[in-house]
């Protein structure tokens, strides 16, 4: 099975909060204890978290009085498998893909090797197709979802 680290997870949550806009705060950043309190993460982990996503640029950091964290780039910009490359390293089943650093006991008798790079290149592309903010859309429910704008049937 395929399982994602819990700090991912909590880069995603992290990440999707950042979009919203705290209400009597500056709207351009938002801190850490207040990213914690929003969302239940404890502010430990969100402070690391969002100072490796800084590290990697997906998100950047204002110091000060009025300091906080932001967005590098809009929600719909930044795919999942950025987050996971992020957070977790580069995206692969397996350890003994092609160009990878790890070793393999049994790299110069096994038979599949190299075959897994098409499988991790099919995930890394359906992951890239997938953005924060198709993660935001998809936590909120179909009934408190706001309906596009259309203009009225004639």
């Amino acid at each position: 099975m395929l399982r994602l680290s819990k700090l991912t997870d909590y880069a995603v949550v992290v990440m999707v909060r950042l979009a919203e806009v705290s209400p009597g705060s500056n709207p351009d950043v938002q801190t850490s204890p207040g990213i914690a309190a929003a969302t239940g993460v404890p502010e430990p982990t969100v402070a690391k978290v969002l100072k490796t996503l800084a590290a990697t640029g997906l998100v950047t950091s204002q110091r000060g009085a009025r300091g906080g964290y932001r967005l590098a780039r809009p929600l719909h910009a930044i795919s999942v498998s950025e987050v996971i490359a992020a957070v977790d390293g580069p995206i692969a089943l397996v350890a003994c893909v092609d160009g990878s650093l790890n070793e393999c006991e049994s790299q110069g008798l096994c038979p599949v090797r190299g075959r897994w790079d098409p499988v991790n290149d099919a995930i890394e592309r359906a992951l890239s197709g997938i953005t924060l903010a198709d993660m935001r859309e998809a936590a909120v429910p179909p009934l408190f979802r706001v309906p596009a704008l259309m203009p009225a049937a004639e």
